[in-house]
């Protein structure tokens, strides 16, 4: 099987704890998420996203996710959580999600009622994204549920970058990787004790996990090549 050759990005999502930052960035994860969404069960105060992007080592972007908040609720998340990047999961529209200055994620649940749109369609609806993040969950729904992302579910012409979320744990991760071939992978509830509360050693696996997916890579004959991430 032969995959484009890029390093999967690992996004861990609905961090709550500075040590659990910490570690995602001794691990070398591209990005923590932090979650401000009213229904989320690990949603973070403003306030509180301060001691958390201290936390963050360099290189690693501070991801600041929203479910149909007002614009002065993510406007005051930014002035506190100083993000990179911003991810909406609600009813926003392009013109909503644009309108703060910063690159962002769109999240689409791949049941209900977005379930079947082609990457034209959502390329369209959403034509200043910078990417998206194709969800197991349905539409209108808060992501973090474990609900797994159905593969097969996954538009076959998207021509923009998009990470995959939904259920992923160190137990499924590599063959979802294999499958799709995302840009990335979110992970939230297949690496905590509870809600908001990571555990080591399921961080430690989940990575270990997408790199062993990486530095596979198979030739037209089927010969081991050179491998994605670090290029033994």
């Amino acid at each position: 099987m032969k995959r484009a050759l890029f390093r999967t990005r690992i996004k861990f999502c609905g961090l709550t704890r500075a040590g659990d930052v910490r570690l995602a960035g001794e691990l070398g994860v591209d990005a923590v998420g932090l979650i401000f969404a009213g229904r989320s069960p690990r949603r973070i105060e403003p306030q509180a996203a301060r001691a958390l992007r201290e936390a963050l080592a360099p290189l690693v972007d501070a991801v600041a996710l929203f479910m149909d908040n007002s614009a002065g609720e993510v406007r005051d998340a930014i002035t506190h959580a100083r993000p990179t990047l911003l991810q909406f999961h609600g009813s926003e529209d392009d013109a909503f999600c644009r309108r703060f200055g910063l690159p962002y994620l769109k999240g689409i649940g791949l049941k209900g009622a977005e379930a079947g749109l082609s990457g034209r369609v959502l390329h369209a609806r959403y034509p200043h994204a910078a990417g998206f993040v194709l969800d197991g969950h349905a539409s209108g729904q808060p992501g973090g549920s474990g609900e797994r992302v159905d593969i097969a579910a996954i538009p076959d012409d998207m021509s923009k970058p998009y990470v995959l979320a939904g259920g992923l744990s160190a137990d499924n991760v590599y063959a979802a990787i294999r499958s799709a071939s995302p840009w990335g992978v979110d992970v939230a509830s297949g690496i905590e004790l509870e809600p908001g509360i990571k555990d080591g050693a399921l961080m430690r696996r989940f990575v270990e996990e997408v790199r062993r997916a990486d530095c596979i890579e198979l030739g037209d004959n089927g010969d081991i090549g050179e491998c994605n991430a670090c290029g033994r």
